[in-house]
C-alpha cells in the first residue's frame, strides 16, 4: 500500500529541487478548477510558500470551474489572478479565419485555449523568476491526452508518476476539497466536454491497463492506438543526425 504522506513529501522536495537546480526562485501553476491542478498547485504552496502563483484562465469556460479554482486557492492561502482570454481568444481566430469561426468542438479550436494559457502562465513565470509547473498525470500522459504546446508546453511535471486513481489519493490526502475531486474531468475545450467522452475510455480503464498490462480487447487497442498517435508529443522535436561535411 503506497505511502501517500511520505511520496508526497519527496514530491514537495523534488519540487523544491528542479526549482533550485534551474537557479529560479518560485513556481507559477494554471488553476483549471480540476483535480489534477489543484493537487500540483498545494504541493507548490508546500514547496514554495512565498512564491507560488496560482493563474484563473477563463476563456469560454463552465463558470462553476473558476468557482472552484478560487475556492482551492482560498482554503491554501495561494496568491491567485484571474487573466480572462476570451478577447485574444476571439482577436487571434478573427485575424487568421478572417471572421469565419470554427466550430466550437473544432480541435483546432479548441486548442488555442490551452496554448493561450501557456503564452500567460510563461509570461507571468518571467516576471517572478518562476518555473511553470504543468498538470498533466501519468494517464493522459500515456494516451497524449494533452495539448503540446499548450498545457504540455510546461517546465517540470510533478504528477507524471501518477495515474488518476492515484492523483485522488494524493488529494484527500492533501485536505482538497470534495466537490475537485468527485467532479467529471474535464479539459474544459468546449460545452459538456469531458475527458472520458473523448477518450473513449474511463480512467478506471485506463489506470488498470496501465498498472498491471491487463484490459479488455478493446481497451487495450484504445490506449494502444492513442499512445502511438501521440508518442510525438513527448518528444523533442526531431532534428538531423548528420552535419555538412
Amino acid at each position: 500500500m503506497v505511502d501517500y504522506q511520505k511520496f508526497t513529501e519527496r514530491l514537495v522536495n523534488w519540487i523544491k529541487d528542479q526549482v533550485f537546480d534551474s537557479g529560479l526562485k518560485g513556481t507559477v501553476v494554471g488553476l483549471s478548477g480540476g483535480i489534477d491542478s489543484a493537487v500540483t498547485a498545494v504541493l507548490c504552496k508546500k514547496a514554495f510558500p512565498n512564491s507560488t502563483l496560482g493563474l484563473i484562465m477563463p476563456c469560454y469556460s463552465n463558470s462553476e470551474d473558476q468557482a472552484h479554482a478560487k475556492m482551492l486557492a482560498e482554503k491554501f492561502d495561494i496568491p491567485y489572478k484571474v487573466i480572462n482570454l476570451e478577447k485574444p481568444f476571439d482577436a487571434f481566430q478573427e485575424i487568421v479565419d478572417e471572421g469565419e469561426k470554427l466550430a466550437e468542438d473544432s480541435l483546432v479550436r479548441a486548442n488555442l485555449k490551452p496554448r493561450l494559457r501557456m503564452i500567460t502562465l510563461y509570461y507571468y513565470a518571467g516576471l517572478n523568476n518562476a518555473l511553470v509547473v504543468g498538470t498533466d498525470n501519468r494517464s493522459e500522459l500515456e494516451v497524449g491526452y494533452f495539448t503540446k504546446y499548450g498545457d504540455g508546453g510546461v517546465d517540470i511535471t510533478p504528477l507524471a508518476t501518477l495515474v488518476k486513481k492515484q492523483v485522488r489519493e494524493v488529494a484527500k490526502y492533501l485536505g482538497i476539497p470534495e466537490v475537485i475531486i468527485t467532479k467529471q474531468p474535464s479539459a474544459g475545450l468546449w460545452s459538456n466536454q469531458t475527458d472520458e467522452a473523448e477518450m473513449g475510455i474511463t480512467y478506471e480503464q485506463l489506470d488498470h491497463y496501465i498498472l498491471t498490462g491487463e484490459a479488455e480487447e478493446s481497451v487495450k487497442e484504445t490506449v494502444d492506438r492513442l499512445n502511438k498517435r501521440s508518442r510525438h508529443k513527448l518528444k523533442m522535436p526531431p532534428k538531423p543526425d548528420f552535419v555538412p561535411e
